[in-house]
């Protein structure tokens, strides 16, 4: 049996990383046992650089952690070596770290993640990392509602216009005539 002082700190831990689950919008857990150490800092360079939280945890602790949000499905894919990605951008983490398990070829490895409490497996991580990220979409939609503004306000100038040109003509061949 673990002595007391232990036990706090793994009741600690496991405190610490159910409320980093449920503060996360979305997150990856990945196998990394294949990395070097320095493509494991210029992997983790990039994550902080994207607002991403990237650690290093235990399977029975992530487990308890993941069962106090509701996440227990998540204790499927905990095995053998976890690290947790963790943001609050739904698609940052799975972009960058789907990206570097391609480039690794086979050394880092994604099990799973979750998305707005939702648990999802491999591939739905690489389908969230194929998405465009929150400011894309954003301005996407944004185009969207532009256009048929843009084609609304066309039209009316082109209304506009064609009174234009006709008032012309009229005042042109009313001086022809006057003249």
């Amino acid at each position: 049996m673990p002595s007391g002082k232990v036990l706090a700190a793994k009741q600690n831990t496991v405190q610490v990383l159910t409320e980093r689950l449920q503060g996360a919008t979305a997150g990856v857990i990945c196998d990394y046992k294949g990395i070097t150490v320095e493509a494991d800092t210029a992997l983790r360079r990039q994550l902080r650089k994207a607002g991403v939280e990237y650690s290093v945890v235990k399977n029975t602790l992530l487990g308890r952690a993941a069962d106090n949000c509701g996440l227990g499905e998540l204790k499927d894919c905990l095995n053998g070596t976890t690290a947790l990605a963790t943001s609050t951008d739904p698609v940052a983490a799975a972009k960058i770290l789907s990206e570097y398990s391609e480039k690794s070829k086979g050394a880092f490895v994604i099990k799973a993640g979750f998305v707005e409490g939702k648990v999802i497996d491999k591939d739905g991580v690489d389908a969230l990392a194929k998405l465009p990220s929150r400011e894309v979409l954003i301005a996407q939609v944004l185009g969207g509602f532009n256009a048929p503004i843009s084609g609304f306000v066309n039209v009316l100038n082109g209304n506009i216009r064609g009174l234009c040109v006709a008032l012309n003509a009229i005042a042109e061949k009313k001086n022809e005539t006057a003249a």
